[in-house]
């Protein structure tokens, strides 16, 4: 296992042909990603990125700006990346993603083979509505579960759990809040955009502007579910994950 703290990877497999990198949703850990290993092929590892707030770091401070999160993960994935890789990035985790991707290729370090941009409205897209981060408490959870249905119901039910919780689904909800999108080259690597097709925030047109962003190939694809489709409809989703995987390299 890597001791690297922002990056988990506890089922190594130190001959794959090619690692994928898995981001997180907001309020999300590593361990959104604990299945995938084995539902993947053989030479997949998967490797999924712990930012700090949350899981083994929850007494760190989480950022609040992508900017942030992207300088110092772009430095810290740099020795990971000596082998052919993919990134795949849910909801928050798809704008860093993204914005990880831009920052790598302004340092001239090597690219993924593609990115998969899950539930999130292509960069350039502005966020509808009114930035919610600075609510109080019971608003701010309120606006989260009306969008997102992101917080499960045992822990909206646990006064000292939602304590511990809340400053970093706060923080994460700022990164996106506070993202401002800078005109750029489109990114010379495939991008797959996926989403759920009964997701309220993240409609199949905010999935196809992301083809904006690239100078390679698109694809687009929705599955059956909400914005948490990749839960409910996994299956479907690493079929097309390891389809776009079984490209890597060749």
């Amino acid at each position: 296992m890597t001791d690297n703290p922002w990056i988990r990877c506890p089922k190594p497999r130190p001959d794959a042909r090619v690692r994928l990198f898995c981001i997180p949703h907001a309020g999300g850990g590593a361990a959104t990603f604990r299945l995938w290993q084995d539902q993947l092929p053989g030479d997949v590892e998967v490797r999924a990125i712990q930012l700090p707030g949350r899981e083994n770091r929850l007494l760190e401070k989480p950022f609040t700006e992508v900017e942030t999160i992207v300088e110092e993960l772009s430095l810290l994935i740099r020795p990971d990346l000596d082998r052919t890789y993919a990134v795949f990035g849910h909801s928050m985790g798809a704008l860093i993603a993204f914005e990880l991707i831009r920052q790598l290729r302004l340092h001239g370090a090597e690219l993924p083979e593609v990115l998969l941009a899950s539930g999130y409205r292509a960069p350039q897209v502005r966020l509808p509505g009114a930035p919610i981060h600075l609510l109080p408490n019971s608003e701010f959870l309120e606006e989260v579960q009306r969008r997102y249905d992101a917080v499960p119901r045992e822990a909206l039910e646990n006064a000292e759990l939602m304590e511990l919780l809340l400053p970093t689904l706060r923080a994460d909800i700022a990164v996106c809040d506070s993202y401002v999108y800078r005109d750029d080259d489109p990114l010379p690597l495939p991008i797959v955009a996926l989403g759920g097709e009964h997701d309220g925030q993240v409609g199949v047109r905010d999935l196809e502007a992301w083809k904006e962003q690239t100078s390679g190939s698109f694809g687009v694809q929705q599955f059956p579910g909400d914005h948490f489709y990749l839960q409910t409809a996994q299956e479907a989703l690493l079929a097309r994950v390891s389809a776009e995987l079984a490209k890597a390299g060749g």
